[in-house]
């Protein structure tokens, strides 16, 4: 792993990044392994964007977004890397066009992280992607704006990996910084339809919060009674994939 590639940061897609940053620290004092897993927001990508991800080698780009987001904006073709597809439920369109106050869009965002616990769907979708990411790396996923169902998957990678809780928290905080630019382009669509009010309004469901990861884990802890029991029992994931995940997450 060189350091362009540890440090490597895409224009067309400001929410790609490393999972495991420039190598995590661990629990029992190992690192994180660079250059395994990536995550990203939508690959709107340039020419010489497209060209970065082909040179990381990737074998697979996993999108999370559903049918309708994916027809909007397909994923290009990454040569070498197989195009796979997990429907996991982001936030609901037809409840976003309804919200009338800030107090009801923190809600739905709560509501939308307690469903990739609850949900069959979300954790068909979250198994899947996990088993897909065991059998090796370098990989890519993402959703829309890669912050929700993207920063679950990539909080439970690194939860997999023996990553402590305030790491995980600020590396998933991360996104309100890496995303700014493409955040503030849809805050201006949102202000020249609704105007600024509604801005306010919308602006919990732009952003992440630990309160939403948080209403995850609690969701987990109620279900399951632990975060092992939820990767075995929620997602289905034996002992050989997630042996075979801290094998790839974590140096040797």
């Amino acid at each position: 792993m060189t350091q362009d590639q540890e440090y490597l940061r895409l224009a067309s897609a400001d929410n790609f990044r490393d999972v495991a940053g420039t190598g995590y620290a661990t629990r029992d004092g190992g690192r994180v392994r660079t250059g395994v897993f990536y995550r990203s927001n939508d690959l709107r990508l340039s020419e010489v964007d497209a060209a970065a991800l082909h040179a990381i080698g990737l074998t697979a780009v996993i999108d999370l977004r559903s049918p309708t987001e994916i027809a909007l904006h397909p994923d290009p073709e990454v040569p070498g890397a197989r195009n796979l597809h997990f429907d996991a439920i982001g936030i609901p369109i037809e409840r976003l066009s309804s919200l009338t106050s800030r107090a009801e869009a923190v809600a739905l965002m709560d509501e939308v992280y307690r469903g990739f616990v609850t949900a069959a769907r979300c954790r068909t979708a979250f198994g899947g992607v996990l088993r897909q990411l065991a059998t090796g790396g370098p990989q890519l996923f993402h959703c829309s704006q890669g912050k929700d169902r993207t920063g679950w998957v990539a909080a439970l990678l690194l939860h997999v990996a023996g990553v402590d809780d305030p790491t995980i928290e600020s590396d998933y905080l991360l996104t309100n910084a890496r995303s700014a630019a493409s955040r503030a382009r849809v805050e201006a669509e949102i202000e020249r339809h609704g105007g600024t009010d509604l801005v306010a309004v919308y602006e919990p469901t732009l952003v992440v919060d630990i309160e939403y990861l948080d209403a995850a884990w609690a969701a987990v802890d109620e279900v399951y009674g632990d975060r092992s029991a939820y990767l075995r029992d929620g997602l289905g994931l034996d002992e050989e994939t997630l042996t075979r995940l801290r094998d790839l997450l974590r140096e040797a």
